[in-house]
């Protein structure tokens, strides 16, 4: 079964950048969909980006052109690139296939603020 380790969050300030990383175990990973979501203290988790096996991406309307989703199979690991970030963009960032068909990892918390 494949497990996922998030990493990478933090404290930043308006403006500033993150780059998140989500580590997998099984090869089965560079097969599928990822996706990043992330879930904001009293609200549903919500998909942030997705990336395809092939490299093809998809972004919500809330973070197109601030963020970016990348993936090594090599390593087995998803990135994303967060800048310009934003207070709204306070959450705790998980990764996981589409469909959520894996476990989900502890996650990695990103808190924006001055």
């Amino acid at each position: 079964q494949v497990q996922l380790v998030e990493s990478g969050g933090g404290l930043v300030q308006p403006g500033g950048s993150l780059r998140l990383s989500c580590a997998a175990s099984g090869s089965i990973f560079r097969f599928y969909t990822i996706a990043w979501y992330r879930q904001a203290s009293g609200k549903q988790r919500e998909l942030v980006a997705q990336i395809s096996s092939g490299g093809n991406t998809n972004y919500a309307d809330s973070v197109k052109g601030r963020f970016a989703i990348s993936r090594d199979n090599v390593k087995n690991t998803v990135y994303l690139q967060m800048n310009s970030l934003k207070s709204e963009d306070t959450a705790v960032y998980y990764c996981n296939a589409m469909g959520s068909i894996w476990p989900w990892g502890q996650g990695t918390q990103v808190t924006v603020s001055s």
